[in-house]
């Protein structure tokens, strides 16, 4: 049984000024993605795209990623997990240093912002998430990374067959007992994180249609984060739901399908020349 590294969640505070690490990791998702977007300049169909894809177009994609991110997240959390607290109390939606992001609800924010970009910059919807796909995954680990320095969103109470269980001290049981638990979060972090980062680039680099990355990226993502879950404590205002699965995992399974979708489509040649 191990105790995960008791790292002040304040990395640096100057006076008044309080510099989170969960804050630095955001910021350093958002660095990762300009540096891989930046390679990805240099792959095909992108590096000999009409009109060209450039650095300027890297940088604004991320100022619209970033909107797409933080107001999706927040909605998505405030309507998938707290409808009914957030209706009676609609300023606490306003209310972000609470805690409280939703990935689903920010991959939401995110394909409506690339949505807006695209028509804005005359290019296809599924060309610029197929563009994107690749660079998201190591933001996804640098969250994760956040979530285990915090000491948040930890896993199910493990047996003694889980060797690396932790204890983390908010996860406290109410008779008392705080029982070591699977440390999801890093599961998270290789899987969701790292691994899909690593298959996902590497099946970009290939010559693919048009939406068969962004389908990848979707379906690759909503299997591991489905398998997680099983690891993962549900949200104690939610618990588990029907099929004995949780939120996250329902939120999944759309995902999912229409990742599944978007590459049979897409290897149909369904979205060529098409204004998607």
């Amino acid at each position: 049984m191990f105790s995960p590294p008791m790292i002040d969640p304040v990395a640096v505070r100057i006076g008044p000024l309080a510099v989170h690490w969960y804050g630095l990791m955001y910021l350093l998702a958002f660095a990762l993605f300009w540096l891989l977007a930046r390679l990805r300049l240099r792959h095909e169909p992108f590096a000999s795209a009409t009109p060209p894809w450039t650095r300027e177009s890297v940088e604004d994609l991320l100022f619209w990623g970033v909107l797409g991110v933080v107001l999706g997240g927040r909605l998505g959390y405030c309507l998938f997990y707290q409808p009914s607290f957030y209706l009676a109390h609609p300023l606490k939606v306003l209310a972000v240093w609470e805690g409280g992001m939703s990935f689903h609800g920010g991959l939401l924010g995110v394909m409506a912002a690339m949505l807006l970009w695209a028509r804005k910059h005359g290019r296809t919807w599924l060309q610029v998430l197929d563009f994107i796909g690749p660079c998201v995954p190591t933001g996804l680990a640098a969250g994760r990374l956040g979530n285990f320095i915090n000491g948040e969103l930890w896993g199910r109470v493990a047996g003694a067959e889980v060797p690396w269980a932790m204890v983390f001290p908010g996860a406290v049981l109410p008779d008392g007992s705080n029982p070591p638990r699977h440390p999801s979060q890093l599961y998270q972090f290789a899987l969701e994180g790292l691994l899909l980062f690593v298959l996902l680039w590497l099946y970009a680099r290939r010559p693919r249609r048009t939406g068969q990355v962004a389908g990848a990226g979707l379906l690759g993502y909503g299997v591991l984060r489905f398998v997680v879950e099983f690891f993962r404590e549900p949200d104690a205002h939610l618990g588990l739901l029907g099929l004995g699965l949780s939120m996250g995992q329902w939120l999944c399974l759309p995902m999912m399908a229409a990742g599944a979708a978007l590459m049979v489509l897409g290897a149909k040649g369904r979205f060529e020349h098409a204004g998607h």
